[in-house]
């Protein structure tokens, strides 16, 4: 998600979970002209899905498995937030339903969830 602290209230980062990665990435590597590199996961690769002039991260392509097990097959783009436990708390008492458990990421969290309207997304606390 880059070097520099993401703004609260941005989209820092963007997730694709699908049973496919490899054959997903190859779709988005020929129509969006992003340039895959695997990220190793430990028996298998996800990707990251790069800028191809700057070679920047923008998006991941990620398989359904381990801790993405859980994750509808779906873009999924992650919301920074200052406080995570914070916005939890508010989401839950506002209909929002969380989908799995706060995650870890180095020093920053992570958690999916859905809002009141079913629809899914995820809230980033960077590090």
């Amino acid at each position: 998600m880059g070097n520099r602290r993401p703004v609260v209230g941005a989209i820092g980062w963007l997730d694709l979970t699908v049973p496919n990665a490899d054959g997903l990435r190859d779709f988005y590597a020929k129509v969006v002209g992003w340039k895959p590199e695997p990220v190793t996961m430990g028996g298998y690769s996800d990707y990251h899905m790069l800028l191809p002039a700057q070679g920047t991260p923008v998006a991941g392509v990620c398989h359904a498995r381990g801790v993405n097990a859980h994750l509808p097959p779906q873009w999924i783009c992650y919301f920074v937030v200052d406080d995570l436990d914070a916005s939890v708390r508010e989401l839950t008492a506002r209909g929002g339903t969380l989908i799995g458990d706060v995650r870890s990421m180095g020093e920053a969290r992570y958690v999916a969830f859905r809002d009141p309207a079913g629809a899914v997304a995820a809230l980033y606390e960077p590090a």
